[in-house]
């Protein structure tokens, strides 16, 4: 048996030489190049304040970013929010199933390295017919057979090699699909959370204005029934309550959906979920805004990698359609046992073994394997197409949001200054009103203007921390620094060591 399995091991070797010392067909994988520009605003620099009362925010070019960036809003209520988030959420675990199911492929994939051996074994009761040869006698026996094969295939040309390399690319781009989807998931979270806080405290000072314009006509048709006032007054407040109440549906409307979308983030139906309420007063503006540099942004940003990835898979795919033009060779050897008894089946009377080479060459397939290949060449070319529009989209987006932020701060200056001289004039009014200097109606009206200054305060507000908010999650979120900080629980071994088997 020893003997006859030497033929067979032998080829197995020789055709281990050959493929190691073959090639492999078909362009290597080469990373894009990084943008050349260092700046994401023409003419400007991103050193510097942005300047508010108290408020001001400093861009830090080049900084690097925290993976958990949304602690930089210091609310430990908003860091319990998003920790549920991560562990619950259903679009998280689903693409988190996708990438288990990717590696899995992958580690399949791996398999046709290795030799592939199947046994088989049959039992046959045959009547034999000595006609076929000229005899004159027949006979019925049984024939039991035991028998095992191994076969190899020899990638001569690479094209097995580059199916894996393929594969791994697409386990590549389910890993940063999962970061996506991760950092969306949190992105979500903090800007609905921020969101919610500021429709609550609009319509909590909507509601005051709404019963001090009330208050104020009130008044307003008393003195016109005394005469001291025209009716037109009345009616132009009218006209302003009417405008103001129409509001109040809207903000309500917005801060129902904001509830909604965090009871689902956080794996609720619509309105059984217990989540935390959290006001604005309850979140601290971050000060320092890290902006990473676009070279480095086009290796970190999860979705610019994920399209990276996809540039892998079809430029490995242009290999695989490019050997299969080409000749396929197989080593292969089989062993077994013939007995006419069960019992016998194990002698070494009835053994046989085979061990030979085989390869198959396409001749003519009507030019099948030569438009397959042209169609992974055009698939690549569109993978790369949109790979370069993922990068530039990015950096536009990073650009609208730190010009929005900029605004954000110019605005936010001007509304604070508007509140600031509406209430010092509230205070004012106050101190009259206690001297009987001015009337009730006085006072109703300056505390409008400091309601009104105040509803635009919380807007513009609300909007610079969602505006912090989607700069940190453009800038790719700083997962790659989860592995020192220990974020990301439960998802470590795939993100940073995505070769390592999945348990």
């Amino acid at each position: 048996m020893m003997n006859a399995l030497g033929p067979i091991r032998g080829g197995i070797y020789a055709g281990l030489m050959l493929v190691l010392g073959g090639c492999m067909v078909g362009p290597d994988f080469v990373r894009p190049n990084p943008p050349e520009t260092a700046r994401y605003l023409p003419g400007e620099s991103l050193e510097g304040a942005i300047p508010v009362k108290d408020q001001a925010q400093y861009f830090d070019a080049g900084a690097d970013l925290i993976a958990d960036w949304w602690r930089l809003f210091k609310s430990p209520k908003l860091n319990t929010l998003v920790t549920e988030g991560i562990n619950n959420n259903q679009s998280l675990r689903a693409a988190q199933a996708a990438l288990r199911q990717s590696q899995h492929n992958l580690l399949a994939g791996y398999g046709v390295f290795f030799p592939q051996a199947d046994a088989a074994g049959s039992a046959v009761r045959q009547r034999f017919s000595a006609a076929r040869f000229g005899g004159s006698t027949s006979a019925t026996f049984n024939l039991f057979t035991l028998s095992t094969t191994v076969t190899y295939a020899l990638d001569v040309f690479g094209g097995q090699r580059r199916a894996v390399e393929s594969l791994r690319a697409q386990r590549d781009f389910q890993r940063y699909t999962v970061l996506a989807t991760y950092l969306t998931l949190t992105g979500n979270i903090v800007n609905t959370v921020i969101a919610r806080a500021a429709y609550d405290a609009q319509i909590e000072a909507t509601k005051e204005l709404i019963a001090l314009q009330r208050e104020q006509i009130e008044i307003t048709h008393a003195q016109i029934r005394a005469g001291t006032v025209p009716y037109i007054s009345g009616v132009t407040l009218q006209t302003q309550l009417a405008s103001l109440e129409a509001t109040l549906p809207a903000l309500e409307q917005g801060r129902g959906q904001a509830e909604h979308l965090l009871d689902t983030l956080m794996n609720y139906a619509p309105g059984e979920g217990l989540t935390a309420q959290i006001s604005l007063a309850d979140l601290s503006l971050p000060k320092d805004l890290p902006v990473t540099l676009p070279s480095t942004l086009v290796r970190q940003r999860p979705d610019i990698l994920a399209a990276e990835a996809q540039v892998h898979q079809f430029t490995a795919n242009i290999g695989v359609a490019t050997a299969n033009m080409l000749p396929s060779f197989t080593l292969s050897g089989t062993y077994g046992q013939n007995a006419r008894n069960l019992a016998d089946v194990f002698m070494s009377s009835g053994n046989f073994w085979s061990a030979g080479a085989a390869f198959v060459a396409p001749i003519f397939h009507g030019g099948t394997l030569w438009q397959q290949r042209k169609a992974a060449i055009d698939a690549y070319d569109q993978a790369l197409a949109n790979y370069r529009q993922t990068a530039l989209n990015a950096l536009g987006q990073i650009a609208d949001l730190l010009l929005a932020l900029e605004h954000d701060a110019e605005t936010l200056q001007s509304q604070l200054q508007h509140l600031d001289s509406a209430s010092e004039a509230l205070r004012l009014v106050r101190i009259n009103h206690q001297a009987g200097l001015v009337n009730d109606l006085q006072v109703l009206i300056t505390n409008s203007q400091y309601l009104q200054a105040k509803l635009g305060y919380i807007g513009t507000l609300g909007q610079r921390f969602q505006d912090t908010s989607g700069l940190f999650v453009a800038l790719g979120g700083g997962w790659w620094n989860a592995e020192e900080e220990g974020e990301l629980t439960g998802m470590e071994e795939i993100f940073f060591n995505p070769d390592s088997p999945v348990p």
